[in-house]
């Protein structure tokens, strides 16, 4: 067996011993650039792109929402960020929201989190909720904001559904289903 050869199998072995949660790094000269690394998580939101706006309005979302594996039971243990601006002709805001709930069901997401960080008081300090479907080069997206005159607190995992067109080649949302484990009997 070559040097390659065992590195390989040895990795190998590590990843069955370890199972799917585990990560195993291959070294050495001959090793592939890239380790090879494997995390497993419950659920997942990523990406970004603009909203479709013939006005010309430059509004943009982006998500970096996770629910690990050992969370699988618990959306609200969710974690990472999510973003979004509006500007349109100079004027507008943007917000970032800490992730305090993820819940996925095939390619559809809902993430709430609470704004951390804004140049619109609005704001500040409050859970906001935002839908996504992943349909491809043609996602959806919807945000619990659509609504004036809200005057109850936003609960977790909660928000409008996607009724946002996204720009035509800016949608790259990925959407990670959540496969909740039922007990068997």
């Amino acid at each position: 067996m070559n040097r390659r050869t065992k590195i390989v199998a040895v990795a190998a072995a590590v990843l069955l011993t370890l199972g799917a949660g585990g990560v195993a790094v291959a070294s050495g000269n001959d090793a592939p650039a890239l380790a090879a690394a494997t995390v497993k998580e419950a659920a997942a939101l990523t990406g970004t792109a603009k909203l479709y706006r013939p006005a010309g309005d430059d509004i943009t979302f982006s998500f970096d929402a996770h629910l690990a594996a050992k969370d699988n039971k618990d959306p609200e243990a969710a974690t990472g960020t999510f973003r979004f601006s509006h500007y349109k002709g100079g004027k507008g805001g943007y917000a970032v929201a800490k992730v305090d709930c993820l819940v996925t069901g095939g390619k559809v997401a809902v993430v709430t989190g609470v704004v951390t960080e804004t140049d619109v008081e609005g704001f500040r300090n409050k859970r906001v909720g935002v839908s996504v479907h992943d349909l491809g080069r043609h996602d959806r997206l919807g945000y619990s904001w659509m609504t004036r005159g809200q005057t109850t607190e936003l609960p977790p995992c909660q928000s409008m559904p996607p009724f946002e067109k996204v720009l035509p080649g800016t949608g790259d949302f990925t959407v990670l289903p959540w496969q909740i484990d039922y007990p068997t009997e």
